[in-house]
């Protein structure tokens, strides 16, 4: 049986049925539903089909035959057959989105994976993990998991999942609550940081990287950091997408008695969120999530009062959206706003600023020139662009300062020895519209797999020649050059930089300066409408990019008159966000210009120097994506390859052409080829002397050198050459090699605690023995004593009865005796008398 290429399926099973020779050009084939096939054979022959006991093998690399129609059959069996979404492939853990709710998630199936190696169970999240926590605790190394994926993939279900195992493992320290805490995050984040696309109901509209910090294996703290919150999406939604989840809680809980002074309504009556038309998400109760982003507030220690205060300037967001800005004229010249505007008096009363000055500085822009300082009327548009870009800031600040809370509520104060990290970040994106926001997350996934693309082929195959090991060399591709394209010497983002420090910056003269510079590259065409646009040949595919916008949204520019009312405002939450606003995480502006270029320079000499110098969003981005690919590089990594099985979000429904695409972008049948080929467990000498010193005898132990023991050693271990390579500085292992020379030490420490057990125990029994021996004396010296005492007393007293009865009956019998004498005297007396009387009578 065959594979052969099929439009719908991506690949068929046809069975050959006639022989086959070289040289001919047809093979005879037969279909799956009796459809004879003559497959005309051009360039190979195609691939073989796996035997039927190993298509649905839970390592990909078990596979007999290693290609793509194989490591997609075996998924797509896998999950519609078994139910399986969990496959191994190589150093990868495949993930393929259910789209419904799974029992594997519960406690104890976390500790039926705890202490178990991979491999022993089903594949499965937590196996991953166990494997990271195991490694950080025997090694002492910190680890970093690395979930990647289109949207709508699962990524961030599945860093709960890790989040949820770790702490559960782990435990806390000191803190019994810390766990509560740092899975309390989840839904805080996802409030503020998720929305519904059209792609998926639940989308991290920002990156997030959650460093769990241990201390003797216990869970001691966390920290997240954020990445490019896409702020466009407060003030714009596309067609069925929603804002961020956080607007629609509250609007769902606007009965409620302490939100009532908010003066919100339904989301269809709010401009910010009503532009996708779609006022509930799939399987979402708004409510019933606010109460729950309510209790994480509590469980990370913030106060009712800063919640509610928060909530105020979250509806002053949405009532600012209402606001109305008219024309003056038909010439578009001025604008104004009604003072009896009932969204601009709910926005000035919930945050405590002066009305007429909102109106003032929404409508004019303050202009300094060397003599004077006057205000320009602004357009209508101008001034729209003016209220959303300061609804954008607001949010913006108000995320920066969710996460700072979180992270001061996460925060450890002892610290942490090691550490796991989890990445959850925006996957590819490629729109029919595709702006600034896509082309800064397709340049955060050019990293990412670059950093892949070095972990999994450029280093392996480079350490296999420094250790001179035989290696048949695997050919990848390589991203590099589009990453220069992007961020090199006169790059992308160069250019983009430069453009927005022009007087006359635009759009389209930055187009034209990319065409004059990169139209000779391969990984950067020009497309053929007549438009600023620019496509960049990314490793998921060529996207392109409309420039429209890219400049205003990188200068990130807010009008400087409307944040000075905010930090004046009589909120005393609001004054802090704008009191000192930082860097904490890297955003996007809106989608629109936030207002006219001379008004933009105009503000910017009355701002003060820290934010003159301010740097644009690209470079804040950049910047913050090298520390991240930094942090990453000195963990161990981990990945985690989400995979959405269709785009209709329907529960275990399988489309092979979607499957394939990921798979092909995302490096997963190279993984498989080099994980097959290589030796991917490696040790240095000294590690392996130190983990494996039990298993080494005392002959192999007398020789010269540490390469020369484990030589010796591993030889009569083993015995197999082919399944090790003794490099110049460390071992080399095939696959399943480390998880059987643990089961050899652990065997072998078993015997050893087997036999000191034995000893102690038989000695613990000698002396309770010995213990018991001595008390059983002591207690029957002291019964038969006792016993003795008893029975001596007994004696005696039975000798003083006798003694006295003897005696008695001595008194007893003389008296009686000396009575009956005196008695018999007596008579004789009497009766000698009478007898004498009448003797003498007679006589």
């Amino acid at each position: 049986r065959v594979w052969i290429p099929d439009s719908v399926e991506v690949w068929r099973v046809a069975e050959i049925t006639r022989g086959y020779k070289e040289g001919d050009s047809v093979l005879h084939l037969r279909l799956e539903d009796g459809l004879a096939l003559a497959y005309p054979i051009e360039s190979q022959l195609p691939p073989l089909c796996n035997p039927d006991c190993l298509s649905d093998a839970n390592d990909l690399v078990a596979l007999s035959y290693l290609h793509e129609p194989a490591v997609l059959h075996s998924l797509r069996r896998r999950f519609l057959e078994a139910n399986a979404i969990y496959t191994y492939c190589g150093i990868i853990l495949v993930a393929i989105n259910p789209y419904k709710p799974l029992p594997i998630y519960e406690e104890e199936v976390i500790y039926a994976y705890s202490g178990r190696e991979m491999g022993d169970m089903d594949p499965h999240i937590f196996a991953l993990a166990e494997e990271a926590y195991k490694q950080m605790v025997r090694f002492g190394k910190n680890q970093s998991l690395i979930i990647s994926g289109e949207s709508g993939a699962g990524k961030t279900a599945s860093a709960k999942y890790a989040m949820r195992y770790f702490t559960t493992v782990g435990g806390c320290l000191g803190n019994s609550s810390m766990e509560e805490k740092v899975l309390a995050s989840s839904p805080i984040m996802e409030a503020f940081g998720n929305a519904k696309t059209t792609r998926n109901d639940n989308s991290s509209r920002f990156g997030k990287y959650i460093e769990i910090g241990f201390n003797q294996a216990h869970v001691t703290g966390a920290t997240i950091k954020t990445y490019l919150l896409e702020k466009s999406r407060v003030t714009f939604q596309a067609k069925a997408e929603r804002n961020y989840h956080i607007f629609y809680q509250l609007c769902a809980s606007a009965t409620l008695p302490e939100l009532q002074s908010l003066s919100l309504r339904g989301s269809e009556s709010f401009h910010y969120t009503c532009q996708g038309r779609c006022a509930a998400a799939q399987r979402a109760n708004d409510a019933a999530d606010l109460d729950s982003t309510r209790h994480a507030f509590s469980l990370l220690g913030i106060p009712e009062a800063d919640q509610l205060e928060l909530f105020r300037i979250l509806a002053s967001i949405l009532h600012l959206g209402n606001i109305v800005v008219r024309g003056k004229d038909r010439r578009g010249d001025g604008c104004f706003v009604e003072p009896a505007d009932e969204a601009l008096e709910l926005f000035c009363t919930l945050l405590g600023v002066e009305s007429l000055q909102v109106t003032r500085w929404l409508c004019h822009r303050k202009l300094v020139t060397a003599s004077e300082t006057y205000l320009k009327p602004l357009s209508r548009q101008q001034a729209l662009d003016s209220r959303d870009a300061l609804a954008k800031h607001m949010y913006g600040q108000v995320f920066r300062w969710i996460v700072s809370r979180v992270n001061r509520a996460l925060r450890s104060l002892e610290g942490h020895h090691t550490s796991v990290g989890i990445l959850d970040i925006y996957g590819f994106e490629m729109f029919e519209l595709n702006s600034f926001e896509q082309f800064c997350i397709n340049y955060a996934n050019e990293k990412l797999q670059q950093l892949f693309n070095l972990h999994v082929f450029k280093l392996e195959q480079e350490e296999y020649v420094t250790e001179e090991i035989p290696w048949v060399f695997v050919d990848f591709c390589d991203n590099q050059p589009c990453i220069e394209l992007i961020e090199g010497r006169l790059g992308i983002l160069d250019l983009l930089n430069e453009e927005c420090k022009m007087p006359q910056g635009s759009d389209g003269s930055w187009a034209q300066k990319l065409y004059q510079t990169h139209l000779g590259s391969s990984h950067f065409q020009k497309p053929k409408r007549p438009m600023d646009a620019f496509v960049v040949c990314h490793f998921a595919g060529k996207v392109e990019y409309q420039c429209d916008g890219f400049v205003e949204k990188n200068r990130d520019a807010v009008p400087e008159e409307l944040v000075g009312l905010l930090r004046a405002s009589k909120s005393g939450l609001l004054a802090e966000l704008f009191l000192e606003e930082g860097d904490g995480h890297v955003s996007l502006q809106s989608r629109r210009s936030s207002g006219p270029r001379m008004g933009v320079r105009s503000s910017r000499r009355s701002l003060p120097s820290s934010q003159k110098n301010k740097k644009s969003i690209a470079t804040q981005f950049k910047a913050s994506l090298t520390r991240l690919m930094e942090m990453l590089s000195s963990t161990t990594p981990h990945y985690i390859r989400c995979i959405k099985p269709n785009d209709g979000k329907q529960p275990f429904v399988f489309d092979s052409r979607r499957a394939v695409e990921q798979l092909r972008a995302c490096g997963v049948l190279d993984t498989i080829r080099i994980s097959a080929s290589g030796y991917p467990s490696r040790w240095t000498y000294q590690e392996f002397l130190v983990r494996y010193r039990a298993l080494v005898s005392k002959e192999e132990l007398a020789s010269t050198g540490e390469k020369q023991i484990c030589s010796l050693a591993l030889g009569r271990l083993l015995q197999d050459p082919s399944k090790y390579q003794c490099g110049n500085s460390k071992v080399f292992f095939r696959a399943g090699q480390v998880a059987y020379l643990e089961e050899l030490r652990y065997q072998r420490l078993r015997a050893a605690c087997t036999l000191l057990q034995r000893h102690l125990r038989g000695w613990l029994v000698r002396r309770r023995l010995g213990q018991a021996r001595a008390a059983a004396t002591c207690l029957q010296r002291h019964a038969r004593g006792w016993r003795a005492r008893r029975v001596t007393r007994v004696l005696r007293r039975t000798r003083a009865a006798v003694v006295l009865q003897k005696t008695l009956r001595m008194v007893l019998a003389r008296r009686s005796y000396l009575c009956m004498c005196q008695a018999a005297i007596t008579i004789q007396a009497f009766a000698r008398g009478m007898f004498a009387r009448r003797l003498y009578q007679q006589v």
